[in-house]
Order: C-alpha cells, then sequence, then structure tokens
C-alpha cells in the first residue's frame, strides 16, 4: 500500500460528518464493528457505478457522490429500511485528491441527511467506478417486498418518471434537446431516494421496488415474484411536459434511472395514500392495476395496447 493511498483514506475519514452512536469502531482495522438493534432486521444492498456507463467521465466529482448514495439509499427505501452504514470501494485511475474532495462533498451532503456513517471499504487503482453497500434497519417481519402483490392490488408510482432518460437520450442525441434539458438532468445526476416515503409504507403497501431500470423491468419483478402480471394505463403516467413533444411514454416506462418507488396497495388503502401524499408534498399516483394474468399490458387512452416492453439490461440478449 502506498503513502498517496492512505492519503486518499486520511482525506475520506476527514471528510465524514455523520458519527452514529451504534458504530462501535469505523474506519481504520480490517473490518468494522457494528450494533443492530434489537427487534431489527439488517438490510443490506450493494451497487456499482461504472465511469461511461452510469455517469459521464467528465461529471462534476459532487454529482458522482451523491449520486452512488442515492441510488444504494434508493433499495433501501424500497424494502422500508432505514440508512444506517456505507462501505465503498473506490477505484481511480489516480491519486487526485481535489477529485476526491469533491466526491467526498456531494456524498457527505446526502449522508448528513439521512444520518448515514462511511464505516469501511477499500481504495484501489484503475478505471474509475464507486461500490457502494449500503445497511439500514427494519423491524423484524416488516420488509416491504416483491412477493406480495395480488390480483386487484393498485400500482402507484412515486414523484415522476422518465425524466432521467429523457435527459440522457439528449446528451446522446437520440431525441433533439429541449429547453427542458437543464431540468431534466438534475433526475438523470441527483436523483432524490424516497427513504421516507419507504419507512411509511410498512404495512400499506403490498409489494415495492426502486426504479433503476425502467418501469416495464422493475414492475415485471414485482409480477414476477408476486405470481401475476399488471395492466398499466399510460394517460396516468406522471410525465414531465417534456415528454409531449420531446419523446413518448415508452422511453418513460424503459430508460431508467428513475429512482422512484413502485408499489402496490389494496384499493382499501386509497385514503391512506392521499394522505401520504400530502403529508410528505410528494406525488403518488395510481396509474394501473395488478391481475391474475401474466406479463404488463400498457394501454392508452383509446385503448390500445402495447405489451413485451423491456427495461435496461446490462446484458441484453443479443446485446445492444
Amino acid at each position: 500500500m502506498s503513502s498517496s493511498e492512505f492519503d486518499l483514506i486520511n482525506s475520506i475519514v476527514r471528510s465524514q460528518s455523520v458519527r452514529r452512536d451504534d458504530v462501535t469502531l469505523g474506519i481504520g482495522d480490517d473490518c468494522a464493528l457494528l450494533n443492530v438493534p434489537t427487534g431489527m432486521e439488517l438490510a443490506i444492498s450493494l451497487d456499482t457505478l461504472v465511469s461511461g456507463r452510469h455517469f459521464s467521465p467528465d461529471a462534476a466529482p459532487e454529482l458522482i457522490g451523491h449520486k452512488v448514495l442515492a441510488v444504494n439509499l434508493s433499495d433501501l427505501a424500497a424494502m422500508g429500511a432505514e440508512p444506517a452504514w456505507v462501505t465503498m470501494g473506490l477505484t481511480l485511475p489516480d491519486p487526485d485528491e481535489v477529485w476526491l474532495a469533491g466526491f467526498m462533498r456531494g456524498f457527505s451532503a446526502l449522508a448528513s441527511i439521512h444520518g448515514v456513517q462511511l464505516v469501511g471499504g477499500d481504495t484501489t487503482s484503475g478505471p474509475l467506478s464507486i461500490s457502494l453497500q449500503a445497511h439500514g434497519f427494519v423491524p423484524v417481519g416488516k420488509a416491504i417486498r416483491r412477493g406480495g402483490a395480488t390480483p386487484g392490488d393498485l400500482v402507484y408510482v412515486s414523484h415522476k418518471i422518465g425524466d432521467a432518460g429523457l435527459a440522457l437520450a439528449m446528451l446522446q442525441g437520440r431525441v433533439a434537446p429541449t429547453v427542458e434539458l437543464h431540468m431534466l438532468r438534475q433526475s438523470l445526476e441527483s436523483p432524490q431516494p424516497r427513504i421516507e416515503l419507504g419507512i411509511a409504507l410498512r404495512g400499506v403497501a403490498t409489494a415495492a421496488i426502486d426504479l433503476s431500470d425502467g418501469l416495464a423491468s422493475d414492475l415485471g419483478h414485482i409480477c414476477e415474484q408476486s405470481q401475476c402480471g399488471a395492466e398499466i394505463e399510460t394517460h396516468r403516467l406522471p410525465l414531465s411536459a417534456a415528454f409531449d413533444t420531446a419523446s413518448d411514454w415508452r422511453l418513460a416506462v424503459t430508460a431508467g434511472d428513475d429512482y422512484e418507488l413502485c408499489f402496490t396497495i389494496d384499493p382499501s388503502q386509497q385514503e391512506n395514500i392521499a394522505q401520504l401524499s400530502h403529508e410528505l408534498d410528494l406525488r403518488l399516483t395510481c396509474i394501473g392495476k395488478m391481475r391474475q394474468q401474466p406479463g404488463i399490458d400498457f394501454i392508452s387512452a383509446d385503448g390500445s395496447c402495447v405489451s413485451g416492453l423491456r427495461g435496461y439490461d446490462h446484458f441484453p440478449e443479443g446485446g445492444r
């Protein structure tokens, strides 16, 4: 281990703003020592972000730091878990302390909001990529899973979907840029994990998932695990006005990178969801319902139906 690597680690340690009481030993030893509260289960998730795939190589390091934490916290939110700790594997092409300082500013700002402490990890040399493992608490037996939906349940999504995918399509030249691009890029580069919503959905939602690969794929996981299908009304999809001229709803349900929550509820819970939307000041939209027949049908206002849509896949059959 070189001295420059020690310098990077020390920079990361100094940047920490969260110190949790349930961390007996954090960064600085071979392992962290952590305390899981009585009556809680430990929820764990891991995501890897790769330069050129998940973020632009010239993206601001603050935005990368924010996003790498946000996408992991989004997984905890989908399970109704409260964030606690993270570990990080950071691969850098060069020991750039200026870049690292910006990265940690973005990371630490979001970590402070949600009370998350970085408790360990690894640094190494290579093409820029970041792997983060997030740990959170959920009361025993209260985690929201993908397999609890039943036919007749209503399907909801939080906030809006499609903005991140539309921004990426504009940046890649697949869609003509519009004046909304700057606003759309915020969704792509600074997603907001719906932690408060996930916790509030304990005991209310029958199933949930975060929208990382697009509604078509991620709702498909709920359908598969719950052994049922879904009908989605495309005119109900919460889309930005930019979709009126720049693209259509198919991009919104297949592009991914939304990091909103898709969840199902028994129809008797509709009033609770309306109240929750008001309390959180967060749009929660019913977009369809679950059914017995497998698969997902996207039904337009004129009654036309589209099925077989798929979201993002790192390893698609036949390549991309």
